[in-house]
């Protein structure tokens, strides 16, 4: 048996994913979110078809390969400009537990039983759930979590309510305000929506941090 093909295409297709996976960014190598663990699924699938079957083309793998690739791009982009897109593709961040309770609510939309959320608490170190005040379940399904200080006194988290010029609407929801609320905060300050970079609510006061600034 001529093992050379095998050698060769392990080593070519090795590269090929290397090179792949830069140009497909460094959001890949951390915690994948849905898509990107689907794209590593089948790209893993399509290397190995392709090495076992070292009798046929290299292109009827590496074809679909690259397709993955492009459509990965693609979707990234349009992610990253269109929020929507970005909700559907990626998720949202849900809150779990807030002000030290549990938001059982949140737990059934998201699928999240009692069992993960306190495997997670372990695994973080936490020994009870009187230790956390806030909770947060990220996109990639890690669970973000916010001690209480050791005075046990009350801190408030920052809820985003605007992100790159779009109101979070969710959050806004969660934190018993309007539209309304935000617009009249602006309006006060001078400042034009789609000139806010990030704005987030704590302790009762609206922080906002404006593009212009950033330049």
């Amino acid at each position: 048996m001529n093992y050379m093909p095998i050698i060769f295409r392990t080593v070519f297709f090795y590269f090929i994913v290397l090179i792949l996976y830069r140009i497909m960014g460094k959001r890949e190598v951390g915690k994948l979110g849905i898509i990107d663990l689907i794209v590593s699924i089948l790209i893993a699938e399509l290397v190995a078809i392709s090495i076992e079957n070292y009798d046929k083309s290299l292109l009827y793998s590496l074809l679909p390969i690259v397709i993955l690739c492009i459509l990965q791009i693609a979707l990234a982009y349009l992610s990253l400009n269109v929020p929507k897109a970005r909700d559907f593709l990626d998720g949202k961040p849900a809150v779990i537990i807030k002000n030290g309770k549990i938001n059982f609510k949140e737990m059934s939309i998201q699928k999240y039983n009692l069992n993960d959320l306190l495997m997670q608490l372990r695994i973080n170190g936490v020994r009870n759930l009187e230790e956390v005040e806030y909770a947060i379940l990220e996109n990639s399904g890690q669970l973000s979590i916010f001690k209480k200080n050791i005075f046990n006194i009350p801190t408030s988290y920052p809820f985003a309510v605007i992100i790159d010029g779009k109101i979070q609407d969710d959050v806004l929801k969660s934190l018993n305000k309007s539209r309304i609320w935000i617009l009249g905060i602006l309006k006060k300050q001078n400042i034009k929506l789609d000139d806010v970079f990030y704005a987030f609510y704590k302790g009762y006061k609206t922080f906002i941090i404006k593009k212009s600034d950033l330049n």
